[in-house]
């Protein structure tokens, strides 16, 4: 009795342990989710915002909105790209490797841009536009490189699977328009199944019967025969021997042999 309630308590234990782990996994994936979709409605409003100043202002906060517009545009589209290429192939991994650090680099410089949006001295943020649109170049155009070294790779074997696809339909085509083969020459089974075996049954032959040599013309004609000099007379081939004379069927009887006492 002893053993069955600690084998039911053990039991309770697992099934208590089971659900609080379950429940913590849900409750991680759920905040995990929320914080996705957190994330992604923030980055929206941003972007909207961005592309309202960039569109709206004018002077230095302008052309500050528009710089960080283009860096957060093509540091996403990389982004995409990359992981969504690397699950087709394996060898992106060190390019994701590589963006992740131009990535912090990229969050740097949009840090240091947002700071500047609200900096009250337009004359000092004038004087390090230069350089700051000279660093956004240089890291969009180290992620356009990613992105587009990426897509290309990609093409790349898109288009060699489709030259393969391509070389093997133009050969399957040319294989069923080959309309020189013949079918097989098969034997007639009503042909075989009419002609006798060998070795049973009586035989008929079906060619004709050598022809006699032709006798030499002498000085004298058998009576009835043809006259001197107008030639020889072709012999005529032996008839075949009638099969009906000599084919025995299943009702005959054969005759008895005699019986001496």
């Amino acid at each position: 009795m002893e053993a069955v309630i600690l084998i039911l308590a053990l039991l309770f234990v697992a099934f208590v342990t089971l659900g609080v782990y379950v429940s913590v996994k849900a409750i991680g994936a759920a905040k995990r989710g929320v914080d996705r979709t957190i994330t992604q409605a923030r980055r929206t409003v941003e972007d909207t915002t961005l592309r309202a100043k960039s569109f709206g202002q004018v002077g230095v906060a302008g052309e500050l909105a528009q710089l960080r517009l283009h860096l957060r545009t093509s540091m996403r589209a990389t982004q995409e790209a990359l992981h969504a290429g690397v699950a087709e192939d394996a060898s992106l991994r060190e390019s994701i490797g590589l963006f992740e650090r131009l990535s912090a680099h990229g969050r740097e410089l949009d840090e240091e841009l947002r700071r500047l949006e609200r900096e009250p001295d337009r004359g000092r943020i004038t004087e390090r536009l230069p350089q700051l649109r000279e660093r956004v170049e240089r890291i969009t155009h180290s992620a356009e490189s990613l992105r587009w070294a990426a897509r290309d790779r990609a093409r790349t074997f898109a288009e060699d699977d489709l030259e393969s696809l391509t070389t093997q339909i133009d050969v399957e085509a040319g294989a069923l328009r080959d309309w020189s083969r013949s079918e097989p020459a098969w034997p007639d089974p009503a042909a075989e199944s009419s002609e006798p075996p060998s070795g049973t049954g009586p035989q008929t032959s079906s060619a004709p019967a050598p022809q006699q040599p032709a006798a030499a013309a002498g000085p004298e004609q058998a009576p009835g025969g043809p006259e001197p000099g107008a030639g020889a007379q072709e012999p005529r081939a032996i008839p075949p021997r009638d099969p009906r004379l000599t084919m025995r069927y299943s009702w005959d009887k054969s005759a008895r042999p005699e019986t001496t006492n």
